[in-house]
């Protein structure tokens, strides 16, 4: 079968690897679909993985496909059922794992596609545990951002930052996967949206997205066009995920008892905070990693359903990941960029 594995920095082949074997007793085998690309895959396509890894490494974190195969005590599967996988490799018997917190794991083995061989592969198997149904009218390129992408916004918005109808968020770099789905999801909840974007390209498809107000930050500073907008009143919620560039902005933008929640660093990870500021205007600041398995059920009954669909920029075949992961490193995308096997 063939899988992309990463060699070295920057350095991706297709390979001819053996099929893995029948599935064990609570593993199913998942015939691969679609990978979405995120930015985990240009960090480890950079090089830069956070913990310890051992070349040459299957790349690929967020993934979809249909089961292949079912092992002998799984219920539940059936073969040609469309699967999402679920994109760290839990323990399952934690306290946090049984009581569905899975993102807290306390014997988490690592991230697939990252620290361990990923899902840019034609055949895997996986514990069954860790496979979330696709309902029927979902397509695979769409399930495939279920994982990481809408799970993590699902599991920030919501269950994080407790955003309600009517409230107001400020979603930053809207153009972004995460930041393209949050409007979606933040729209569907009926929240008025702020948005972040860097051209006018982008500030135009944001608003076909639903964003009720759209700001160019290359253009104007967004602190102050957000206290404009709120007449001074700031946000309910920012959602944060683009790091030091856009830390003492967003609280600035926060309403008293405002809610910030952050789930990522792409422009660096050591920012400086007020804490005078923090205290007396009472701000909740929350991290976000990752998300839960539920969120990811969740993610796709509201793709089901049509509440909110996955923005795609484009579709790209396997043997053109590299230029996919160039584009996403260099911003010149709107929405997902997806992979398909």
């Amino acid at each position: 079968m063939r899988a992309l594995q990463l060699l070295s920095e920057r350095e991706l082949k297709i390979v001819d690897l053996a099929a893995p074997p029948a599935p064990a007793e609570d593993e199913v085998q998942v015939a691969i679909g679609a990978i979405a690309l995120n930015h985990i895959d240009v960090w480890g396509w950079r090089g830069m993985a956070f913990a310890r890894r051992k070349l040459p490494l299957i790349v690929g974190a967020e993934a979809a496909g249909t089961v292949a195969a079912v092992g002998a005590g799984v219920s539940g599967f059936a073969v040609g059922q469309k699967v999402a996988l679920y994109g760290a490799e839990t323990c399952g018997v934690c306290p946090a794992c049984r009581d569905g917190r899975d993102n807290l794991c306390e014997d988490v083995g690592g991230v697939h596609g990252f620290h361990l061989d990923g899902f840019a592969v034609e055949r895997v198997n996986m514990k069954a545990r860790l496979c979330i149904p696709v309902p029927d009218n979902v397509a695979i390129t769409d399930a495939a951002c279920a994982p990481i992408t809408f799970g993590t916004v699902e599991h920030m918005l919501f269950d994080n930052a407790k955003l309600k109808a009517g409230e107001t968020v400020l979603v930053h770099a809207g153009g972004s996967g995460i930041g393209s789905a949050a409007i979606r999801l933040a729209k569907a909840a009926g929240a008025n949206v702020i948005t972040t974007v860097g051209s006018e390209d982008k500030g135009t498809k944001a608003h076909a997205l639903g964003a009720d107000h759209v700001i160019n930050y290359r253009e104007d500073r967004f602190e102050g066009v957000v206290r404009k907008l709120t007449k001074k009143k700031g946000v309910d919620v920012v959602f944060e995920h683009t790091g030091v560039d856009t830390w003492q902005g967003s609280l600035l933008c926060l309403k008293r008892g405002g809610r910030l929640v952050t789930c990522g660093s792409t422009t660096g990870t050591v920012a400086q905070i007020n804490l005078m500021q923090l205290f007396q205007q009472q701000y909740r600041i929350t991290g976000s990693f990752g998300c839960t398995i539920r969120n990811v059920a969740d993610s796709l009954a509201k793709m089901a359903d049509g509440v909110a669909l996955p923005v795609i920029d484009t579709v790209l075949p396997l043997e053109r990941i590299e230029e996919g992961l160039a584009r996403l490193e260099s911003r010149q995308v709107f929405g997902k960029i997806v992979i398909t096997l």
